[in-house]
């Protein structure tokens, strides 16, 4: 099979079709990175700091929570003065991970607290906490409900227990049924489960199975991903500045032997059978790697998906105003300092952390990105677009192809399942 088999699953803040500059204006929603697991799995490669850092004596989750709610603070007043005050309330905050459940319900509930202070919330924003459904990890649903968590998106990854013991996962599938029947006591309104494909020694079969037994937990969104084996020191992302971390010499070791057991026809089987098998249980492919019941869909995803401005906070965090990308270095050090300097006598403050930013795209590529986001979500680009002469070239060709459909609603054009497979090649098409 030519291109890439499977679908990405990562949501890159981008463009949205017809809409090549999204007006810079305030943020509508709200990332905060909350860098902290018990451990890390050898595939992950977001920024997370474990062991030690994560928990006992020499932990450092509660530096970094005084450190996050400086940033918060300047990062408020910087948006303040630029658009003033009276700018509307954030519709998402979103805290992702690391294991953002690891945080103690007192420090959730201040911080939940401090952003509605300084950014606002609305009265039906979307509250998504990341968790990790081990019984030391998950947190307490009823606390989290109550900071003001309306979504709690449960990182499962598999219900096959051998499968989940070569991941480095710390949980049962039993502690994933304990963690659905918790959320569900403690009144949190949407429970999403994130499940993984392509895994070394996993067979149809046994994806199959962990469908069925996510399918049995009845949640109201399901996020499925393709394992994707990288090495972010090859791409030039750890240096000082960057968002990522190196990978450690055991994890790139792992991912050098698991890269041979992935097979690119069987992974696009296992999303043929997801897609199938999803819509029959009533669940919309509402994006490439996303499927939920109605009125359930990820609302501060799509902000990226529709390049709507979504700021961000902490090591690691993109943010996107409308024209600018921007992110915080990943390390954890430099976050500290910048944040909470040491008292030497010579009256420097904090100052915003470490990090950079890309320039705005020229109006092209602008283009050619929204048109890629269009083409992530089923309700697909307006036909007009395929005409465009800068694209017709790569539209043709997916068309020949069958990697093209009338989408539900309107004049407008989606991939079809085979297009969501090669929809890596037609991007880069695009490009």
């Amino acid at each position: 099979m030519s291109g890439q088999a499977t679908p990405s699953g990562q949501a890159t803040p981008s463009g949205q079709a017809t809409c090549p500059g999204a007006p810079i204006g305030p943020p509508a929603g709200l990332y905060v990175h909350v860098p902290f697991c018990v451990s890390i799995c050898p595939y992950c490669d977001f920024v997370v700091f474990a062991g030690n850092e994560a928990r006992g004596p020499a932990a450092r989750i509660d530096a970094f929570a005084r450190a996050l709610l400086v940033e918060l603070d300047l990062r408020a007043e910087a948006i303040d003065e630029r658009f003033g005050p009276d700018r509307p309330a954030l519709e998402t905050l979103y805290l992702g991970g690391g294991t953002p459940s690891l945080l103690p319900a007192d420090l959730l509930a201040e911080l939940v607290a401090r952003v509605r202070d300084r950014f606002g919330l609305a009265d039906e924003a979307e509250v998504t906490l990341e968790a990790n459904p081990g019984p030391v990890e998950r947190g307490d649903p009823s606390a989290q409900r109550a900071a003001g968590v309306t979504r709690l998106s449960i990182g499962v990854q598999s219900f096959e227990p051998a499968e989940l013991a070569r991941l480095g996962r710390r949980h049962s599938p039993r502690d994933v049924r304990a963690a659905v029947e918790a959320a569900r006591g403690a009144g949190i309104a949407s429970v999403n489960l994130d499940l993984l494909y392509d895994l070394p020694g996993q067979t149809m079969a046994s994806w199959s199975a962990s469908l069925e037994s996510a399918l049995a937990l009845e949640p109201d969104h399901l996020s499925l991903y393709a394992l994707a084996l990288d090495d972010p020191a090859a791409e030039g992302t750890t240096g000082p500045l960057g968002d990522h971390l190196p990978a450690s010499v055991g994890a790139l070791r792992w991912r050098k032997r698991a890269r041979p057991e992935q097979d690119e026809d069987r992974a696009a089987g296992m999303y043929h059978l997801a897609v199938h098998r999803l819509a029959e249980a009533g669940y919309r492919g509402y994006e490439l790697a996303n499927w939920a019941r109605p009125g359930h869909e990820s609302r501060h995803n799509r902000m990226y998906w529709t390049r709507r401005p979504v700021e961000a906070l902490g090591p690691g965090a993109h943010a996107f105003d409308g024209s600018t990308r921007r992110w915080n270095a990943a390390r954890l050090d430099g976050y500290l300092a910048a944040l909470l300097p040491a008292d030497d006598g010579q009256g420097g403050g904090p100052t915003l952390p470490p990090g950079g930013a890309e320039p705005p795209a020229t109006p092209d590529e602008a283009t050619a990105e929204a048109l890629i986001l269009g083409l992530r979500l089923d309700d697909g680009v307006p036909l007009a677009d395929l005409l465009d002469d800068r694209f017709a070239v790569a539209f043709v060709w997916a068309s020949d192809l069958g990697l093209l459909e009338p989408a539900a609603v309107g004049d407008r054009a989606r991939l079809t399942t085979q297009g969501r497979l090669l929809s890596n090649e037609l991007f880069s098409r695009l490009l």
